[in-house]
């Protein structure tokens, strides 16, 4: 028997990603530009990590709460307040160890072994694995794509329900895709998880991410009643420029909070107390920041989008939400090999379709929260290299 074969069968299983794949192909050459992964350019602000450093100087070194500490649970409260217009107790908040983290904390917590979960594809391929891992099998509902866009079939989705199902995951601003669910969407979801007993597990990491005229992204906040059988996952990194700290946060009812502070305790025992001073002051103090994000993904999508739909070998439309371009290219049947191609002949990163599961296998996506100079360079060599195929 080899080293291999002797471990857990679920952890052997859990697939390479393939946005890790070309990262690592394309890492450190010169001249690169980066919109493989989802995260932006600009380094977390000062006035974030000056709290975060302070505290570490200040000995906040121990063991915590495993909820999170009181001040962060209260700033949640408050930010729910501030952009959902919704008032919730900080009993309903949760600080975990990533947005991944939140994801996965809230997979175990609703399924069983042998338990279904719905997710909609193309799809983070995390959110596929953490289904996996957890013992769980994850179903797909391919999206409907027309005319450049996304869409969501009620139908389908109920006609992939059974007697396993568990839970819907629901990702809304998608990543990959920018497909963001109407206020309808969301009605018609909840009603088929109120009618089949379902959990949904609700991604509403993009949420302020939105390019529909309104503030943010219509959510489940807008939809839901007590007694919902929702979960909330989140995280800091896109919002306030976060990714390496690691920390995201979860929403879900009372009653359940002892279950996933129990989770929290066998998984990663509580968040650095230091990291957790640094996340209230985001809360707190960065909304203005992260309009200054919003303001630069907004800018660097039209400039993106624009110049490769003007080559009319591109099928997509400028997204609703999030942060990327799910792109369709005429010419392209392997876009693992694709992406490989346009890093070594054009130094523009990009994640292949092929990662994301069902219905991505044709696209490319590209990360456009970068600035707006370096994402007009980029959209330059991609018409380039477009218009050659």
């Amino acid at each position: 028997m080899s080293i291999i074969t002797s471990l857990s069968p679920r952890s052997v299983s859990a697939p390479e990603s393939g946005i890790v794949e070309i990262i690592n192909h394309a890492r450190g050459r010169d001249g690169l530009i980066p919109l493989w992964a989802g995260e932006g350019d600009l380094p977390s602000p000062d006035f974030i990590n000056k709290a975060a450093t302070d505290a570490l100087n200040a000995g906040e070194t121990f063991y915590t709460w495993q909820r999170g500490i009181p001040e962060l649970r209260q700033a949640l409260s408050d930010y729910y307040a501030r952009h959902f217009s919704v008032s919730l107790p900080v009993e309903h908040f949760y600080a975990t160890g990533s947005g991944m983290h939140a994801i996965m904390l809230a997979v175990q917590a609703v399924t069983s072994p042998g338990d279904e979960m719905i997710y909609l594809s193309p799809t983070w391929p995390n959110i596929v694995a953490a289904i996996g891992i957890a013992g769980g099998r994850a179903v797909g509902l391919p999206l409907d794509f027309t005319g450049g866009a996304w869409a969501i079939d009620i139908a389908k989705l109920e006609a992939k329900i059974t007697p396993k199902t568990k839970a819907l995951f629901i990702n809304t601003p998608s990543n990959p895709t920018g497909w963001t669910a109407t206020l309808d969407d969301l009605k018609n979801i909840l009603a088929l998880a109120r009618k089949h007993g379902l959990w949904i597990v609700a991604d509403e990491i993009y949420a302020l991410y939105y390019y529909g005229g309104a503030k943010r992204a219509p959510s489940f906040m807008d939809v839901m009643e007590e007694g919902d059988r929702i979960i909330f996952a989140n995280s800091f990194s896109k919002n306030w420029s976060m990714t390496g700290w690691r920390m995201g946060w979860l929403v879900a009812p009372p009653e359940i909070g002892q279950v996933i502070e129990n989770l929290i305790q066998y998984s990663n025992s509580g968040v650095a107390q230091f990291l957790q001073r640094g996340a209230v002051v985001a809360l707190n103090e960065g909304d203005a920041f992260v309009q200054e994000n919003i303001d630069r993904a907004t800018q660097a999508r039209d400039i993106l989008c624009d110049a490769l739909i003007a080559t009319n070998r591109v099928q997509t439309l400028k997204p609703d939400g999030a942060l990327y371009a799910f792109l369709k290219v005429d010419g392209v049947t392997d876009s693992r090999l694709a992406a490989i191609d346009i890093v070594d002949k054009i130094g523009v990163a990009l994640a292949p379709g092929s990662a994301f599961g069902e219905g991505g296998e044709l696209f490319l996506r590209a990360c456009f929260l970068r600035n707006p100079k370096q994402v007009e360079e980029a959209a330059a060599r991609l018409s380039d290299y477009i218009s050659g195929l």
